[in-house]
C-alpha cells in the first residue's frame, strides 16, 4: 500500500509537469486540444449561438468560460496516476488509460451542461456554485472511483486467469 501511495503521488506530479502545467509546447497544445473537443461537444448540445469561443453565454450579463481548468484534463490525470501507480500489467493499463479519457471526456461535457442547465434556470450565483463545486465535481469523483474500482476488478480477474 505504500509503494502504490508514493508511486500515486510520483505519477501524479509527474503527468501534470507533462501534460497539464504549461511547462511545454507539448503540454500547451494538448490542454488546447482537450479544450476545442470538449467545446466541440458542447457545441452539440447548446441553444444555437449560446457557445462564442469559449465563453457560454447563460444571459447576457452571465457567462462560464470554458478553459484549462474546465477542460476535463485534471480527473483524466488523477484517475492515470492511480492506474500507473496500481500492480497490473502495461496492456491493462494503456486499455483502462483510454476507456478513462473517453469516458471523462463524455462525462466532463455532461456536468458542463448540468451547470449551464442549473444556472440559467436559478440565474445566479448559487445555482452555480452548487451545480459545479458540489454536484458537478462529486460526478467527476465518483466516476473516477468507479471506474479506478472496476479496474482494479477486472486487473484481478486478468490476474487470475493467468
Amino acid at each position: 500500500m505504500k509503494q502504490f501511495i508514493a508511486l500515486y503521488f510520483l505519477f501524479l506530479a509527474i503527468l501534470f509537469v507533462l501534460f497539464y502545467a504549461p511547462t511545454s509546447d507539448f503540454s500547451i497544445f494538448l490542454n488546447e486540444g482537450q479544450t476545442k473537443l470538449t467545446l466541440f461537444f458542447l457545441d452539440k448540445f447548446l441553444e444555437p449561438e449560446q457557445l462564442k469561443g469559449i465563453n457560454i453565454w447563460i444571459h447576457p450579463n452571465y457567462k462560464i468560460v470554458i478553459h484549462q481548468a474546465c477542460n476535463g484534463m485534471i480527473p483524466i490525470l488523477f484517475l492515470f496516476a492511480s492506474i500507473l501507480a496500481y500492480p497490473a500489467s502495461f496492456g491493462h493499463k494503456i486499455v483502462w488509460m483510454f476507456l478513462g479519457y473517453i469516458v471523462f471526456s463524455l462525462v466532463n461535457v455532461a456536468r458542463i451542461l448540468l451547470v449551464v442547465h442549473a444556472t440559467k434556470i436559478g440565474e445566479g450565483h448559487e445555482e452555480f456554485y452548487w451545480s459545479h463545486d458540489l454536484v458537478g465535481n462529486t460526478i467527476l469523483m465518483i466516476t473516477g472511483l468507479v471506474m479506478f474500482v472496476v479496474f482494479i476488478a477486472t486487473s484481478r480477474s486478468i490476474y487470475h486467469l493467468k
